[in-house]
């Protein structure tokens, strides 16, 4: 019998799928499918304040993890995560920024230009 590997969350599974095909093209899904695909306590977490401390007003950025809501954020951001916390939606909701799935951005921006990375 053979060990399970990879994420068992249907969801994640079906996300993966979908930037394994971006990632034929763009080296940005690789990176981020990569990110994705790794077990849940591998994934990055990011705090609300490290948003608001390495972002630029008006940026777009994503987190491949979840986005906790530790702190303020003062910028208008799009954030695009695996997940969020009700909080954190609330913040950048709030500072009138958007909260978008990472589905979302890939079909907003299917190239990925001009998104950053952090975590």
């Amino acid at each position: 019998m053979t060990k399970r590997t990879g994420p068992t969350n249907y969801q994640l599974q079906q996300l993966i799928v979908e930037l394994q095909a971006k990632a034929v093209t763009s080296r940005f899904w690789k990176r981020i499918m990569e990110d994705v695909a790794r077990s849940t306590r591998q994934r990055r977490i990011v705090n609300i304040y490290t948003l608001d401390k390495v972002a630029q007003d008006g940026e777009t950025i994503i987190v491949p993890g979840k986005v906790l809501s530790v702190g303020n954020i003062s910028k208008k951001v799009n954030v695009a995560a695996l997940n969020f916390s009700t909080e954190a939606k609330l913040k950048i909701n709030q500072a009138k920024g958007r909260t978008l799935s990472i589905q979302e951005l890939i079909k907003e921006n299917p190239q990925g230009k001009n998104v950053r990375i952090i975590g």
